[in-house]
């Protein structure tokens, strides 16, 4: 074994072994040489190297969103560090652990003119969960300050910064520690616990409630609060493609259902109690809905956090969903109630519209989707690029052995390609990109790492530029809209394919894309590209007649 010599970087290497932090995401530089040194040497740490700081976060924010363990990122001094930013924010609003470890030098080499110099501390203090600015020398003070970091990390769900200085030389290494630092106990959360008998009268005496469920993990609700909500006369459970929350009777496009409602209709179907768990949701619609109509009481479950989306937040359940349901449930009774029946028969009348209309429709980014999304292998993982990708997934069902994600907290297209490697890395599964070609084209240096599983596979739809731009209200066919705003290029993926070693096919219509999907999965030698080309102009007046011809 070798450690670097710098004793604070010692100090830093024996708490992240301590506190079980030992996946490592390092970006080359020189003054982060003491870390770089420090983890790569030690057995106990994976090491990645990631040249991107921006995809070197993304990766580790994948890794993360799957093992539900801090990652931590390494980073050189100077403006290395803000490209963390992105994926630091992303980790914030989606409550996932990242630790950025960045070098830095001493401070009194900070705005003097030194070369690779910023002003490093609390930089990211909108939305660090802690940040722990570190002295050069090594103090108990020091070693408080790590762990405070590492616990918040795991204790929050989120992003924290630690900025750690160090003077060269850099690269000298000795053959033992000279360092012990302190080691805190590890700060393990609890839920709260409440008097739930209140809240199950209100809930006892409801005709009309709704259970909203935003970015969920997989199998993080048991078969039997499942099975509650489904068979319960006066509850409606509401889902997204991101919920992995399975269930015949659940709406699962919600989209589809509630635009063609009229104003009688919202009324209806107002809820009197609105519970909601889970990240960020992705209709648009349903915000509005429950903004206007809103419900009389909204209930948020989480742990951690809760968020007045709807503008009716009534009280915030500080526990996790599933220890929720175990509480309440038992203090419930059945009210009879036609409220989900009712839904039931929206849903069915919805079904045979939507089939109708995909029926008649052209090859566009809708059939791409159609014909996708019920190809997926089972069993596998789905990540979906934010954009139009993520809001076309929510109109087509997907089956229930399959786990899906996408990066909701900001929303970014920046990353996405970044965080489905890393996720692919973390989970061993078969794992799907589905992405569009901005988004694709945005994060590229995604694919320049020597880590891409073989059965990795992106489904890149090319539309020739930003798509969702031409569904937003205020389009017109003007050269200021198709240069700002779509952003239109003539780019194909296939020399990026070619140079990252993927296998690389197209297709451009119904009978070309079955063929290219069934190739797609079943070669596995290395890694798959799968590019689609849609019709620029088509697309739009497709998805927005889709929505009038529900009614």
């Amino acid at each position: 074994m070798i450690y670097p010599k710098i004793p604070l970087a010692q100090s830093i290497l024996e708490i992240f072994l301590a506190k079980g932090i030992t996946t490592i995401i390092i970006s080359p530089g020189s003054r982060n040489a003491p870390l770089t040194i420090g983890f790569a040497s030690h057995p106990a740490f994976t090491c990645y190297s990631i040249a991107d700081e921006r995809s070197a976060a993304f990766f580790g924010l994948g890794i993360a969103q799957q093992t539900k363990k801090p990652v931590a990122l390494v980073c050189t001094s100077g403006s290395a560090l803000l490209n963390y930013y992105p994926a630091f924010a992303e980790a914030f609003y989606s409550q996932i652990p990242l630790i950025v470890l960045s070098a830095d030098r001493p401070q009194s080499k900070i705005d003097i003119g030194d070369g690779q110099t910023i002003r490093q501390e609390n930089v990211f203090a909108n939305h660090s969960l802690y940040n722990a600015n570190l002295q050069e020398v090594v103090s108990l003070e020091n070693d408080l300050k790590i762990n405070e970091a590492l616990d918040t990390a795991f204790a929050k769900k989120g992003p924290v910064h630690i900025n750690a200085p160090f003077e060269e030389p850099l690269y000298e290494t000795v053959p033992a520690l000279s360092v012990q630092p302190y080691i805190s106990n590890s700060i393990h959360p609890e839920s709260k616990n409440e008097d739930l008998n209140s809240f199950a009268e209100i809930w006892n005496q409801s005709t009309k409630k709704m259970v909203l469920v935003g970015v969920n993990d997989p199998n993080a609700i048991d078969a039997v609060t499942i099975d509650f909500l489904a068979n319960e006369e006066s509850v409606s459970v509401w889902t997204e493609t991101t919920s992995n929350l399975h269930h015949h009777s659940f709406i699962t496009n919600i989209d589809t259902i509630i635009t063609p409602f009229t104003t009688e209709d919202f009324e209806i179907f107002q809820p009197d109690i609105l519970i909601t768990f889970g990240g960020m949701v992705v209709s648009k619609r349903i915000k509005a809905f429950l903004r206007k109509f809103k419900p009389k009481h909204h209930w948020h479950i989480d742990s951690l956090r809760a968020y007045d989306t709807y503008g009716a937040l009534t009280h915030h359940f500080e526990i996790d969903p599933q220890l929720f349901f175990n509480h309440f449930i038992p203090l419930t009774k059945p009210k009879s109630s036609d409220y989900s029946q009712r839904l039931s028969e929206v849903i069915a009348v919805r079904k045979i519209k939507h089939a109708a209309y995909l029926a008649s429709v052209p090859f566009s980014d809708f059939k791409v989707f159609e014909q996708v999304i019920p190809s997926l292998p089972k069993n596998s993982q789905l990540q979906v690029g934010n954009s139009s990708a993520i809001r076309y997934a929510q109109l087509i069902p997907t089956d229930a052995s399959i786990d899906v994600y996408c990066n909701r907290g900001t929303s970014g297209i920046d990353g996405c390609t970044s965080t489905a490697i890393g996720a692919a890395v973390a989970n061993g599964k078969p794992t799907i990109f589905i992405t569009g070609d901005v988004g694709f084209l945005y994060d590229t240096n995604a694919l320049w790492n020597d880590y891409i599983p073989k059965n990795f596979k992106i489904i890149l739809i090319n539309n020739g530029g930003g798509g969702i731009f031409r569904i937003l209200p205020g389009h017109e066919e003007t050269p200021v809209f198709n240069t700002f705003f779509e952003t239109s290029h003539c780019h194909t993926a296939e020399h990026l394919a070619k140079m990252y070693g993927f296998n690389y096919s197209i297709a451009s219509d119904e009978k070309s894309l079955e063929k290219a999907l069934f190739e797609l999965y079943s070669k596995n030698d290395q890694p798959g590209l799968l590019e689609i080309f849609t019709p620029t102009r088509k697309n739009d007046s497709i998805l927005l007649n889709y929505f009038k011809n529900l009614v």
